[in-house]
């Protein structure tokens, strides 16, 4: 038996395997939209671990199991003693001895890696206040079926410094991108972590010289979950960071825009460039669903096998 894998960040895999991983998703689509059952996990169980709120996290990771044939177990903090003060390392060895597999969305990193390093099975980070890898698989995805490879493109990251933007970070690294990144002053993403890329992102001020040269343009909400009493002071720092159809027109002339959603619409995007023939937001929200099954089942392969 090999040691547990396990997907906190886009770091745990690598590039090849991160390749090999989205050309599987866009293979499991296709089998899918073809009507084909494909069920290599009967009998398999997922534990779901939401400390956050989700919509696409719960809907794509709940179908994905139902569609492999396998279940998925909601547990909200109410539903677990993890919101009640079980130490995480207990709860890891408790919930992993009766899962085959864990998806976490909280709040803090660290406690996804704690979880992680005390369970016996593939723990899958769904987003946490520092990294969304796995909306980065969606994201990669999609760029790979409307462009091709993303490989020696430039991305612009117009907005927030947040987990999106660190997983951007990581995904430029393991994909092979440049990235410009647009952030208002004190709104930057972490400095270690530019750090450590440096020769793979730009960190600019300004939207416009962002765009400039881009193949695909993103943004998040400016207020992540938890921050909502940010809200007004923030609608005021981040004035003249929407991303909308006269921003895109700087990038190059087939440049993509995409937004993991939900999508404040007159705030981080505009209503017209929600609905621009531009935006592939909706196919790279479905496509959660198909990169998240391939994950699933890579993380799982020794259980396929047998």
């Amino acid at each position: 038996m090999m040691s547990t894998r396990h997907f906190l960040t886009l770091l745990d895999l690598s590039s090849n395997e991160l390749q090999q991983l989205i050309q599987r998703a866009i293979e499991l689509k296709q089998m899918r939209n073809q009507g084909a059952v494909y069920e290599p996990l009967k009998n398999r169980v997922m534990a779901m671990i939401f400390e956050k709120a989700s919509t696409r996290t719960r809907v794509s990771f709940e179908a994905g199991m139902a569609q492999f044939g396998g279940h998925a177990m909601f547990l909200s903090p109410k539903d677990t003693q993890l919101g009640r003060g079980e130490p995480v390392e207990d709860s890891a060895r408790v919930i992993s001895s009766m899962v085959d597999i864990v998806m976490i969305r909280t709040f803090s990193h660290e406690l996804v890696e704690t979880f992680a390093a005390h369970s016996r099975v593939p723990v899958i980070n769904a987003l946490t206040d520092d990294y969304h890898p796995c909306q980065l698989l969606a994201d990669m995805q999609t760029f790979h079926e409307f462009r091709g490879s993303i490989q020696g493109s430039t991305v612009a990251w117009i907005g927030d410094g947040n987990n999106m933007c660190h997983s951007y970070i990581n995904a430029a690294r393991q994909f092979d991108f440049h990235l410009n990144i647009a952030c208002p002053t004190g709104f930057e993403p972490n400095a270690s972590l530019v750090e450590a890329n440096q020769d793979r992102i730009t960190l600019l001020d300004s939207p416009e010289e962002a765009v400039q040269k881009a193949d695909l343009v993103v943004t998040d909400v400016w207020a992540s979950m938890g921050q909502e009493d940010e809200q007004r002071q923030r609608m005021r720092e981040f004035k003249g960071y929407q991303v909308n159809p006269a921003l895109m027109d700087l990038a190059n002339k087939d440049a993509l825009f995409m937004h993991c959603l939900p999508a404040h619409r007159g705030e981080e995007v505009s209503d017209t460039m929600m609905d621009d023939p531009r935006c592939v937001a909706f196919a790279e929200a479905e496509n959660r669903l198909h990169a998240q099954k391939a994950l699933i089942e890579f993380l799982l392969k020794d259980l396929i096998l047998n």
